[in-house]
């Protein structure tokens, strides 16, 4: 054997399999009521009544928005064969934009690839070194990574804590300060005040990011949760949404100012970088976004069949769509949804570090095109697995 291969072997035996800690921490994980499997479905869902989707209007198989898709589709293309910046803009793409900021009311619009890269690309292309941003507890993870991510003093306030957010940009040394909120948050399914977090912000000269992924389509007659407070032309308000919940598809997009809108085109990299939406997901949301506007009543559906499921398991009724039923230990909420899900209902448990350590919980989220059949049926079903 050569010299220089024994050397190698040598050096290799002396260093541990780097494999190795992956078994400690998935023990680990097993042991807090933390492991995680998929569990694919089957086209259609199958016998199951869907009640963790957050397919909220239930367009994902609207025979409307399966055929903006295919149109898109024939018309463009599979993929979108670039970023923005080369070949990835399509007119498809501008008119998806001019449709989005039309619903909400906001001056302009910027499509991205996924609403986790428009927080990412909203919040990083606007902040810096000399911006403190203030973010709510209760956000995303987007929007925690984002924070990470954007090389800024980041201070963390208790969730709806307006209070604590007023003592942090009073006692800001940086010139700049973003503050970032959720409308709806997509675990505790509450509504925040938008309008006092906007009096808020200005009174500092903080610029507002609200991510209104979980109101849009189901608040204010579809239009969200920034333009039924009226803040949706506001130019100190940035609101980022996804396309895959109330719209059916897929995607994300930021929505303010034109110069928040330039700026994220020339800076933000999770823009600049990334392929662009691919046209079929373009074609089904654009189609979606012209049912929400032709059907506002879908919005005040939504809300009823989740203020129904929330009387179903004894909490109160939510703010939007989704509606979270607090079991507390992990291994707890994880056995109630598998005894749910074995008895054909599926719904979502969310588990640290997607919720704090000790507030595990089912997520139900509501349809608006549930039917009195689907509620009854998951009624039975729910005070099967309840605990006596």
């Amino acid at each position: 054997m050569p010299k220089a291969e024994v050397d190698r072997t040598a050096v290799a035996a002396s260093w541990p399999d780097p494999l190795a800690w992956l078994a400690d921490a998935a023990a680990e994980r097993a042991a807090a009521g933390l492991h995680r499997t998929l569990q694919p479905r089957p086209p259609d869902g199958g016998a199951e009544l869907d009640l963790a989707s957050n397919d909220y209007l239930g367009l994902a198989r609207d025979q409307r928005v399966l055929a903006g898709a295919a149109a898109a589709l024939r018309q463009w293309g599979a993929g979108a064969t670039g970023s923005r910046l080369v070949t990835g803009s399509t007119e498809l793409h501008a008119e998806l934009e001019q449709a989005l900021a039309g619903l909400v009311g906001a001056p302009a619009a910027l499509v991205f690839s996924s609403g986790y890269l428009a927080n990412l690309g909203a919040v990083t292309a606007l902040a810096g070194p000399d911006c403190l941003i203030v973010s709510d507890a209760g956000n995303h993870a987007s929007l925690i990574d984002a924070c990470r991510l954007s090389r800024s003093p980041v201070r963390v306030v208790p969730h709806g804590d307006q209070q604590a957010a007023a003592r942090a940009l009073a006692a800001r040394a940086e010139p700049r300060a973003l503050v970032l909120v959720e409308a709806v948050n997509s675990a505790d399914g509450d509504l925040v005040p938008l309008a006092a977090w906007q009096v808020l912000a200005a009174r500092f000269g903080a610029l507002l990011l609200i991510d209104d992924a979980h109101g849009l389509g189901v608040r204010g007659a579809g239009r969200g949760s920034v333009a039924e407070a009226g803040l949706a032309g506001q130019p100190n308000v940035v609101t980022t949404i996804t396309l895959s919940k109330a719209l059916g598809s897929q995607g994300g997009a930021v929505l303010a100012a034109r110069p928040v809108i330039d700026q994220l085109i020339d800076r933000a990299r999770s823009f600049v970088f990334d392929t662009a939406l691919n046209p079929a997901a373009a074609g089904a949301a654009l189609a979606a976004v012209r049912i929400v506007e032709a059907e506002p009543e879908l919005a005040g559906a939504v809300r009823r069949r989740a203020a129904e499921l929330a009387g179903i398991c004894g909490v109160p009724a939510p703010d939007a769509a989704v509606v979270p039923v607090l079991v507390g230990e992990p291994q707890a909420a994880f056995e109630r949804s598998v005894a749910l899900r074995e008895r054909g209902v599926r719904v979502g448990c969310f588990r640290p570090p997607s919720v704090p350590a000790g507030t595990a919980r089912l997520r139900l989220t509501a349809r608006a095109d549930l039917t009195d059949a689907d509620l009854a049926r998951f009624c039975q079903t729910w005070r099967a697995v309840s605990p006596a």
